[in-house]
């Protein structure tokens, strides 16, 4: 059990640390509305992860203990999704905004906007669900509870990382500014860590 988990922990943040549109939207916001907005924004965003795990584990759960082959399949559906991810990325020009209005005292609920933001994108339930069954260590033993363990240790990973960047928000904006090419640097390492992980999940043996 330890071993399945350590890897998902790594691979998970690897793919927190990529950046993305809601790092980066952290990031925005911790530099335009301060820590405390940036914080709760950060929870909204990892809370959405409950609704997406519960989908995964209560509709896969029986079928994925039944079938090999459906498991395989997912192993090889969740590969070419990140690889399509990837691809998108590579074909996108590189830019990173980081502008963003003050608004005019207009009081925002971060953690909803952070929650619906997540719970709203149905591409992160298909991710979800290609990435944590991968790292299931006991598929003959119920895997409900599994599904949750790894969601639970997702939100928390992701929510201190998430965090970190809203409180060095400032710091992370001075050495973007001096480094024109930086969105570059980032593009190309969100898409070595796609691929990273794409490659991972087709060469790693069923738990």
């Amino acid at each position: 059990m330890l071993e399945p988990l350590l890897q998902f922990l790594l691979a998970s943040v690897l793919l927190t640390l990529s950046p993305g549109p809601d790092i980066l939207y952290v990031l925005v916001t911790g530099l335009s509305k301060g820590v405390k907005s940036a914080m709760l924004l950060s929870l909204g965003l990892v809370s959405g992860i409950l609704v997406h795990t519960s989908l995964v584990a209560f509709g896969l759960s029986a079928v994925i203990k039944a079938s090999n082959a459906l498991f395989f399949g997912i192993k090889l559906a969740g590969a070419v999704y990140l690889l399509f991810l990837a691809y998108k990325i590579l074909v996108q020009p590189a830019a990173i905004n980081l502008k963003s209005g003050k608004g005019k005292g207009q009081k925002q609920n971060y953690i909803k906007q952070g929650f619906f933001m997540n719970v709203l994108n149905p591409k992160v339930t298909l991710f979800f669900m290609a990435f944590l069954s991968q790292f299931l260590w006991d598929k003959s033993n119920g895997t409900v509870y599994q599904f949750y363990i790894l969601g639970l240790l997702f939100m928390v990973q992701a929510f201190l990382i998430f965090a970190l960047v809203g409180v060095f928000a400032n710091r992370f904006y001075t050495i973007i500014k001096n480094y024109p090419n930086s969105a570059v640097v980032f593009k190309y390492i969100q898409i070595l860590v796609l691929t990273s992980i794409s490659l991972f999940i087709l060469v790693t043996h069923d738990y």
